[in-house]
C-alpha cells in the first residue's frame, strides 16, 4: 500500500465522516426549532435587520421576577 493510495482512502473517509457530521448537526438544528429551544428564523433576521433603532430579538429579563423579589 502505497502513499497515494493510503491518501485516496484517508479523503474518502474523511468526506463521508464530514457529511455525516453535516446531517447530524442539520438534524440537530430541526430538532431543536421543533422543540420550541430556538426559533433559528427569528435569530435570522439579525443580519436583515441590522439598524441602531431596531428592536431587540431575545427580550428576555436576565433576572426571573422571584429573584428581583428577593433582592429588594
Amino acid at each position: 500500500m502505497g502513499l497515494r493510495e493510503l491518501q485516496g482512502y484517508a479523503s474518502f473517509f474523511m468526506t463521508i465522516f464530514l457529511v455525516v457530521m453535516l446531517y447530524g448537526y442539520i438534524v440537530y438544528l430541526y430538532r431543536s426549532e421543533k422543540k420550541g429551544k430556538k426559533d433559528y428564523e427569528k435569530l435570522g433576521k439579525i443580519a436583515l435587520d441590522d439598524e441602531i433603532d431596531s428592536a431587540p430579538v431575545n427580550t428576555s429579563d436576565p433576572l426571573p421576577d422571584e429573584k428581583k423579589e428577593q433582592n429588594k
